[in-house]
């Protein structure tokens, strides 16, 4: 489905960043979503990770057992056992991976440092040393040579990026639920509206259609469409959608009508007032929205804490290749190799970069439909002191 003109396009950790088309954040590599949620939302990218991470998972499954199990099955000798892993991780690494080494590159390129940055330099530094070790086992030392090869890690890197996609659906998945609240409050407007024109007929418009100042018929039974003002007619309209009243509200000629509300019993006629994006459905739906992508004190102080933790572990883990190089046990390289890949995977700043807004987005989606609307992610920190 083709996207409204003037829809602005977000990152969902990143707010800050918004154009008026779709693409990639550049600061985290995450797909960019509508401001307002569409009626048909785009799952594309959900769609394209399951297909990759479904396809490649028994390719992962079987490196992961050759490389701990293989010199004991005995199903290949071990040097023929390192070109069928090598095979069989080419796909996991070079198509399931490719999202990642995509992200990895561009917060390197926009210097800015985060998970993907960690993820992409853990997993190429394994697979690309397992490669050259496959190739040309030669230029390694003796010290290398583990069952009757040189040493190699391809599960490592299968392993992680098969694991990291796995998160990933489940992250998407989660942000498709979280934009349920959204699209839920933009359901309660109805979709067409009884415009009566200049000569007296009438004629049902999309809602998009209606301008300010046109005369609108609401029949019993039907939602107001816009804000406005009754110019003729007598009935009791239903405003529990905004108040929580159950009891319906007389309007009369001259009273307001806010738009989604039901008129119960009796026929009026409004003038619009407000129309689009200034109707006040509009308005709570546009704050949900912003209260969704907010960031929290804490959070703030957590990018930029992320910024800079991310450079203080690359450091650490180059230091941990050379400490264990240099004053580690035989096969000292080897083990040196591994312990910088684990700092680098393990140190993962995720709590940092996707718990926190997440828990964000979850809490003020499902708020949203008990009914409780909040203005940011700090009037939900602060709320939790109030609880505590």
């Amino acid at each position: 489905m083709e996207a409204p003109a003037g829809t602005i396009y977000t990152c969902p950790m990143h707010p800050e960043v918004q154009q008026d088309h779709p693409g990639n954040c550049p600061k985290c590599g995450m797909s960019l979503e509508a401001v307002i949620p569409l009626d048909e939302e785009d799952n594309s990218e959900l769609i394209d990770f399951q297909h990759r991470f479904w396809w490649t998972l028994p390719l992962t499954v079987v490196v992961t057992i050759l490389a701990m199990f293989g010199h004991r099955l005995g199903w290949f000798d071990m040097k023929t056992q390192t070109w069928v892993e090598l095979v069989l991780s080419l796909p996991v690494v070079l198509w399931t991976g490719w999202p990642f080494f995509v992200r990895c590159w561009q917060s390197i390129v926009n210097r800015s440092p985060n998970m993907w940055t960690l993820i992409g330099l853990g997993t190429g530094a394994a697979f690309v040393y397992s490669v050259v070790a496959t190739l040309a086992p030669g230029v390694f030392p003796d010290s290398f040579i583990a069952h009757g090869r040189v040493a190699v890690y391809f599960e490592a890197a299968v392993v992680i990026i098969s694991l990291t996609m796995l998160g990933q659906i489940i992250e998407l998945k989660a942000r498709s639920q979280t934009s349920a609240a959204i699209k839920a409050l933009l359901g309660l407007a109805p979709k067409t509206a009884r415009r009566i024109n200049t000569d007296g007929s009438e004629e049902d418009v999309p809602l998009n259609h209606v301008h300010v100042g046109d005369l609108l018929r609401v029949r019993p039974g039907e939602k107001v469409p816009v804000d406005g003002v009754v110019t003729e007619g007598s009935s009791a309209v239903d405003e529990s959608m905004l108040t929580g009243e159950p009891v319906p509200v007389t309007k009369r000629a001259g009273d307001g009508l806010i738009g989604a509300t039901m008129n119960t019993s009796g026929a009026l006629v409004m003038r619009s007032e407000k129309v689009g994006a200034a109707t006040m459905l509009s308005q709570i739906v546009q704050m949900v929205a912003n209260a969704q992508r907010s960031k929290a004190p804490m959070q703030r102080m957590a990018d930029v804490v992320a910024g800079k933790f991310v450079v203080v572990v690359v450091l650490i883990a180059i230091a941990t290749f050379f400490v264990w190089g240099f004053f580690g046990p035989e096969p000292s390289w080897v083990f040196g190799l591994i312990n910088a890949v684990a700092v680098l995977i393990i140190a993962c700043p995720c709590a940092l970069g996707l718990a926190t807004p997440m828990s964000v987005m979850v809490a003020t989606g499902r708020a949203a439909t008990q009914g409780i609307l909040f203005r940011d992610a700090g009037a939900i920190e602060k709320c939790a002191k109030w609880i505590r």
